[in-house]
């Protein structure tokens, strides 16, 4: 394979500018479906939940409620930490570190907390290690993560829950998985701008571009060390975490 196989045809500046034209078009457009779609979630139904969900936090047994911090919005990201294992799951690892101050959400009354099924001081000792300064609650005892499809038979899912409280009423608004939480991994968008993309397998890319399996990329932020390594979560035969595995050139979930 030629070194030239794997980038994009070389052109004069105007060819260029009609090229980067359409595209523009075909962005502004997506940008528009984006706002679609955020107005239909912002008209979601809604179903009330319990308020007294307990967490095991810092200060000892809070609710869902107390997650709010006294904001009308909550967000939850159901980060991938079993009891059993010894550090957190890469993928959610990346998302947590894309979320940044948590001011500017608080400013627009919206609270920000991971919620995980192992113990507090594993929790706390894998957030110091990383450098995180994020709220962080156990789920542990509780039924918190299995009521919102974040633990399936025993299995650790990625996921995110949107809340709403009124008084001591606490509302279920919206919640994703897979695909639908890259909003809280700026990388991808990053790399989706690039030639290469994200050089994963199931990309449509050009001939020669470099491709591996989906995910198995992934590293905690501090083990990009340029060797393989074994994910933290519950792995298949390739290596890679097991809600991550999916097959060469199909798009993941």
């Amino acid at each position: 394979m030629s070194a030239r196989q794997n980038r994009p045809a070389i052109v004069d500046r105007a060819t260029w500018n009609d090229a980067r034209g359409v595209l523009l078009q075909q962005e502004k457009a997506l940008t528009r479906m984006k706002d679609a779609i955020s107005a239909g979630r912002r008209r979601m139904p809604m179903v009330e939940v319990r308020p007294d969900y307990a967490f095991d936090g810092p200060e000892g047994t809070v609710t869902l409620l107390d997650l709010f911090e006294g904001r009308q919005q909550l967000i939850v990201q159901h980060f991938m930490f079993a009891p059993e294992w010894r550090e957190g799951c890469d993928g959610c690892s990346m998302m947590a570190e894309h979320i940044g101050p948590l001011s500017h959400l608080h400013a627009r009354r919206t609270s920000f907390a991971l919620t995980s099924r192992a113990p507090l001081p594993r929790l706390r000792a894998f957030r110091d290690r990383m450098g995180w300064d994020l709220p962080w609650y156990s789920t542990i005892g509780d039924r918190f993560n299995t009521d919102f499809g974040a633990t399936v038979e025993g299995e650790e899912r990625q996921a995110i829950s949107v809340f709403l409280t009124e008084g001591e009423r606490v509302f279920h608004t919206w919640s994703t998985q897979a695909r639908g939480e890259e909003p809280f991994m700026l990388v991808f968008d990053l790399l989706d701008l690039t030639p290469f993309g994200r050089q994963e397998d199931w990309e449509n890319s050009p001939a020669g571009t470099p491709q591996e399996p989906a995910y198995s990329w992934m590293r905690l932020s501090d083990s990009y060390t340029g060797t393989e390594r074994s994910c933290s979560c519950p792995s298949g035969s390739d290596g890679t975490c097991a809600p991550y595995q999916i097959s060469p050139g199909v798009p993941p979930g």
